[in-house]
């Protein structure tokens, strides 16, 4: 079965899945003429960076967490008009779009990761073993987009909307509770101690929501492909 993103059913279930739509839909219907969805790729990568370079100059000063929130709204923006934008104007690429969103979508997950692992706030490997979780998950998705024909883009109600918003919010309070962020969390290791900050907890416990959601995902997939699928009996 040949399908990808552009022509899968996209399971979009989240708690903001709604009100963003119309708002997305709205945004599309009045942007200029000279805009397509690959410029609002690029904005959108380019929102991941400024998260990145945030994250990155907080070493210096955690009011640079600002520049990442920005980012985060900007990486919104891109990432969730360009397609919008070309189902509005009924100009989708379903081959073309399927690759570049895919690929910048990877590039752009490694790039906020990664730089909130250079921060003050994260451990490096935390956040290296989160991305290729997240990542999995992500592979997984497309796996079922082509096999299942589904694009499933939330999960326990929550989509990147909501997971972006989750950051702004860690952010906000990382800025204003100093408390908070001096925060840490002595844990005995097999190395002697890891030093755990607030962003470390936090992360964690995605972490541990990541893993839990993939493993149960990838059972109940599984499943199904067993049962469409089955064994052959020799002979």
């Amino acid at each position: 079965m040949e399908t990808n993103k552009e022509n899968s059913v996209r399971i979009q279930t989240s708690f903001l899945n709604a009100a963003e739509k119309k708002a997305l839909t709205w945004l599309a219907e009045r942007l200029p003429k000279w805009t397509d969805s690959d410029m609002l790729t690029f904005v959108g990568h380019v929102g991941a960076v400024i998260i990145a370079l945030g994250f990155i100059l907080a070493n210096y000063s955690v009011h640079f967490l600002w520049l990442s929130i920005l980012g985060f709204v900007v990486n919104w923006y891109g990432d969730s008009l360009d397609g919008t934008l070309a189902r509005v104007r009924k100009q989708q690429r379903p081959v073309y779009g399927f690759y570049i969103d895919h690929t910048m979508d990877a590039i752009n997950e490694a790039l906020m990761f990664m730089g909130a692992g250079l921060s003050p706030f994260m451990r490096f490997d935390l956040a290296c073993v989160i991305l290729v979780v997240y990542l999995m998950l992500t592979l997984n998705v497309s796996m079922n987009a082509h096999l299942k024909g589904e694009f499933r883009l939330t999960y326990a109600k929550l989509g990147p909307t909501e997971f972006r918003l989750i950051c702004i919010l860690a952010c906000l309070i990382l800025i204003g509770v100093k408390s908070l962020r001096d925060y840490t969390l002595v844990v005995p290791w097999t190395a002697g101690v890891l030093e755990l900050h607030i962003l470390d907890i936090i992360g964690a416990v995605i972490l541990l929501a990541l893993t839990v959601i993939y493993f149960i995902t990838i059972f109940q997939d599984a499943r199904y492909y067993n049962k469409i699928d089955p064994k052959h009996k020799n002979g």
